[in-house]
């Protein structure tokens, strides 16, 4: 008789933790299937183990986008994450922990590792199972919830990712657009000058910038520009600094000042942490003369009654500095028909599968062979010359170029 109350006592034992397991998987997948947070199934898990398993000892390891972290844990202090996972990384399956195993693994039993596609993404260290009967089966059902817990959270972090990668793709194109719209669609060809531009920005988006100003119909003005930095903020940047440009360069009758307000107003949305080189030319062609102010940019090449030279004179960056240290504006009589190469240095730091650059020697030689061409056939050529140059090599670098020629 008291055998057969013995085994009943176990039965409805028995049932009852099939009953509470029944009932614990339940409430986890209703709170992953109603979106609860991680957090809130960390401290369902703890709660899980501390009250229905009745563990005394756990730590639960997670893999987040910045690293490892421990998300829950019962009478565990909270030491120092790097010394325990490489320890853990060590089991592919649930391990016992054994005497031979590290010191800092002794105070559990217990290792449950949890993979994602064959790669780890949760271990759960449970030390203390007070009730010993039936161990294996409370084991096996803890590594259940584990399980589900771990790749619960995973999905979570994936889904972030996801999301976030999806809204950068969207402010990319945005910023793509946007940027494009900045850009001239095209550039005019009249009877005394003509402009021709190439502009390929590095991953859809960059800090180039260039532009046409016409004054009159005799009087216009080119400009150039590369801000510091790749992607969305240079772009945002860019955009920002198109709007200074066609809004003072109306209000100033000189160069010199134009260039003094430009740098004052980009310092004060930067407050230095970017800067700009940039590049104006303002032409007459009734006159025949040329003002400009190089800020720092690459040298544009000139070709000018046959002679060549670089337009290097001017200022520092745009931006650097709340007061420009010193600005001058060079003035040049054009001698007959003209042309002017002006260039980000993303052309200048093109390189060739052994390394070498698309460096002054290799442009100013360009210059010389082609200088007769119109700007559009010059570009073509250009664009064909660096294709043959680069080879298999991916550009590193937006570039932008304007061509102009003064007939």
């Amino acid at each position: 008789m008291n055998r057969e109350l013995a085994i009943l006592e176990k039965l409805e034992k028995e049932l009852s933790l099939k009953q509470l397991q029944i009932k614990s998987l339940l409430t986890i997948t209703q709170a992953i299937n109603d979106n609860v947070a991680a957090d809130g199934l960390f401290n369902m898990y703890k709660s899980f183990l501390s009250w229905e398993m009745a563990i005394e000892k756990m730590a639960l390891f997670v893999i987040g986008d910045s690293g490892w972290k421990c998300a829950s844990a019962i009478n565990f202090k909270k030491k120092e994450i790097s010394q325990y996972i490489p320890l853990l990384l060590k089991h592919k399956r649930l391990h016992t922990i054994k005497e031979l195993d590290d010191e800092m693994l002794q105070e559990f039993d217990i290792v449950i590792p949890v993979f994602h596609k064959s790669e780890p993404i949760a271990f759960s260290l449970i030390g203390g199972i007070k009730d010993k009967e039936d161990i294996y089966n409370k084991i096996q059902f803890i590594t259940t919830i584990t399980n589900i817990i771990a790749v619960a959270i995973e999905n979570k972090r994936l889904f972030k990712q996801q999301i976030e990668q999806e809204k950068l793709k969207r402010e990319m194109e945005l910023a793509s657009e946007v940027q494009h719209m900045l850009i001239p669609d095209t550039l005019p060809t009249e009877k005394h000058f003509a402009l021709s531009k190439i502009y390929m920005p590095h991953s859809n988006v960059g800090g180039d910038y260039l532009d046409y100003i016409k004054f009159s119909d005799n009087r216009f003005a080119i400009c150039i520009a590369d801000i510091s930095g790749k992607g969305v903020a240079a772009a945002l940047l860019m955009a920002n600094f198109q709007a200074l440009i066609q809004n003072l360069i109306y209000q100033y009758r000189d160069l010199e000042t134009f260039v003094f307000a430009l740098n004052q107003s980009v310092y004060r949305i930067t407050k230095a942490d970017k800067f700009i080189t940039f590049f104006i030319a303002e032409i007459d062609t009734d006159l025949k003369t040329m003002r400009y102010i190089n800020a720092g940019h690459y040298p544009p090449v000139m070709v000018n009654g046959g002679k060549m030279l670089r337009l290097d004179q001017g200022s520092t960056f745009i931006g650097a500095f709340e007061k420009l240290p010193y600005i001058n504006e060079e003035l040049i009589n054009l001698d007959g028909e003209a042309m002017i190469l002006s260039f980000t240095d993303g052309l200048a730091e093109l390189q060739d599968e052994s390394g070498a650059y698309f460096d002054d020697d290799k442009i100013e030689d360009f210059v010389r062979e082609h200088q007769k061409r119109s700007p559009d056939e010059f570009n073509e050529e250009l664009l064909n010359e660096i294709d043959r140059f680069r080879g298999g090599k991916e550009y590193s670098d937006d570039i932008a170029i304007l061509t102009c020629k003064i007939y």
